[in-house]
């Protein structure tokens, strides 16, 4: 008789940055090569894309979970290299998430307070462990793209936004109309993916024909530390419980634009569940240099199972 496969075991933290969850992989990753992490996203992508759906997705996971593999980094600087992905994808940066790493290298043990350099798959950022367990991500170049582009939504008409990078393409709406609160998520859900879907049929996108995954709402904050809240669409259609690193980073980027942030004043971004980003940003040739703040916590240590007798082993897709 023919044994069966084994049982798969992957190691994992989970944390939460604001409230949005991250869960790294630290130990049962595939084999991804010694390239750089970019090209260790491309072997994850064409050669191993169900084990990242198994990680984050049902019955494990859920929309809403952020994960990460941790991986040896191309550059020497750098004390590691992660990919970040979510239930439908991959993406190039991720600000909570990378608040999250810092918080899981130290639980680990491998950072102490200081600062350390990430390579990601958009190039290399610096992570600070604070005394406090805060960190500060110093993020990739982000700038404003294209301003006042003009779209129809159906159900809603016409609405104006920016297109700005801050590690991921973000379009940004200041004029939606909507309340930004709890008790409205399923319509700013809806607005929002509306938002995306005309920019889809409209033919707008980021540079180069990227597409613009991450849909920014932002209105005026209930913390009176705040400055502006938002609501951030993720591509899977989730929203993010955090203020979004790299949407607090778009949203610098086309502060500074226009006039309305001068260089290292701090700005406080506000999520729709009410957690806290404090940004600032360097303004540099093309754009600004972030510097983006938060806290995450620790809240679990375990071993994902992958039985290949498991007609779900590798995630429910959609």
């Amino acid at each position: 008789m023919t044994p069966s496969p084994p049982i798969r075991k992957v190691r994992v933290i989970d944390s939460h940055t604001g409230g949005e969850p991250t869960r790294i992989v630290i130990d049962g990753a595939p084999d991804l090569g010694q390239g750089s992490v970019a090209d260790q996203l491309r072997i994850l992508r064409e050669s191993h894309d169900d084990f990242r759906s198994a990680v984050v997705n049902e019955p494990r996971g859920s929309d809403v979970m952020v994960g990460a593999v941790l991986v040896p980094p191309a550059d020497p600087s750098c004390v590691a290299g992660v990919i970040f992905f979510n239930n439908v994808g991959y993406l190039g940066m991720c600000g909570h998430g990378t608040i999250g790493l810092a918080a899981t290298l130290a639980h680990l043990g491998r950072i102490d307070p200081g600062s350390h350099r990430i390579e990601t798959p958009v190039g290399v950022v610096t992570i600070t462990l604070h005394d406090d367990s805060s960190a500060s991500i110093e993020n990739v170049l982000s700038y404003r793209y294209r301003t006042h582009v003009q779209i129809d939504v159906r159900g809603f008409g016409r609405m104006t936004g920016d297109i700005a990078w801050g590690g991921n393409w973000f379009f940004l709406v200041h004029d939606h109309g909507l309340g930004l609160e709890m008790k409205q998520i399923d319509k700013l859900t809806d607005v929002a993916w509306r938002i995306r879907r005309s920019l889809q049929h409209s033919g707008i996108t980021g540079k180069d024909g990227r597409e613009i995954d991450h849909i920014e709402l932002i209105g005026p904050p209930a913390n009176p530390r705040a400055n502006a809240k938002s609501f951030v669409l993720c591509p899977g259609g989730a929203y993010d419980r955090s203020p979004c690193g790299t949407g607090t980073s778009a949203t610098l980027a086309c502060l500074v634009a226009d006039g309305k942030l001068s260089e290292d004043q701090v700005w406080v971004q506000e999520s729709i569940v009410g957690s806290l980003f404090e940004g600032s940003a360097k303004i540099v040739e093309g754009g600004v240099i972030p510097t983006i703040t938060g806290t995450a916590y620790v809240n679990s240590e375990s071993t994902l199972l992958l039985n290949p007798h498991d007609p779900f082993c590798m995630g429910i897709r959609a």
